[in-house]
């Protein structure tokens, strides 16, 4: 089974659409969809319990206060039954149509690869977003070294065993492929296509990206000092 884990925060006028996509996309697979409703104060939790109705294979995760982003993605991995991840924004910028692509890239790709991450292209952001988004990641890839031109898309696919192994903080979530590298595990990448927000605005601002932002490249580059040898574990006499 895949999971898709999607967070989102008042989203209430995208998810009819986009959870339609992701059901499009998904046809003929084992899959679910777990909606993680982080704290929203519009119709969301109404229109998922609709579409929850009509539709067997989707679950709603509801934080009862906001607790960002990162927190959202965290509990739908611990929700999930799949043993692959794969996680998308919920404000429909992300194409679910990638859904499949990423899923397979990463189950063919074999044991020693741990992500593989979505790279958009064609961004549809404001020019403020998108210059922050390339000062963030060009900072990122000086420091971390993972490979990884735009660690902020939502697109990822990752097994879930290792998912929940990965060190946990508030940012987390843009810095996975550095945290699979922590692990011994390589990271691919999959080009995508982004989208223009069909409703609303973006609910997780520039500040939690840049800011915080460097607080949390601090961390991760710490954790990745402090693990240089990732061994190979066999238990014998079996």
């Amino acid at each position: 089974m895949i999971s898709i884990v999607i967070p989102c925060k008042n989203e209430a006028d995208n998810l009819p659409l986009l959870i339609g996509e992701v059901h499009a996309a998904m046809d003929g697979r084992d899959y679910e969809v777990i909606v993680v409703d982080d704290g929203s104060t519009d119709r969301t939790p109404q229109v998922l319990a609709d579409l929850a109705g009509s539709a067997g294979r989707l679950r709603h995760v509801r934080h009862d206060r906001s607790a960002g982003q990162s927190a959202a993605v965290r509990s739908g991995v611990f929700a999930a039954r799949g043993a692959i991840v794969v996680t998308m924004d919920g404000d429909g910028q992300n194409d679910p149509a990638y859904l499949p692509r990423l899923a397979d890239a990463l189950a063919a790709a074999g044991p020693k690869v741990g992500i593989a991450a979505g790279q958009r292209l064609k961004r549809t952001d404001t020019r403020l977003k998108q210059f922050s988004s390339r000062f963030a990641n060009g900072l990122r890839e000086r420091i971390l070294r993972d490979g990884t031109r735009d660690s902020g898309c939502g697109l990822k696919a990752l097994h879930t065993e290792l998912f929940r192994q990965l060190p946990y903080f508030d940012g987390w979530h843009r810095y996975l492929p550095a945290l699979v590298i922590r692990e011994g595990r390589a990271v691919i990448h999959v080009d995508v296509v982004d989208r223009s927000r069909r409703h609303g605005k973006s609910n997780y601002g520039i500040l939690d990206r840049g800011l915080r932002g460097i607080l949390d490249l601090t961390g991760v580059w710490w954790l990745r000092r402090r693990r240089r040898v990732v061994p190979t574990v066999t238990e014998l006499g079996q």
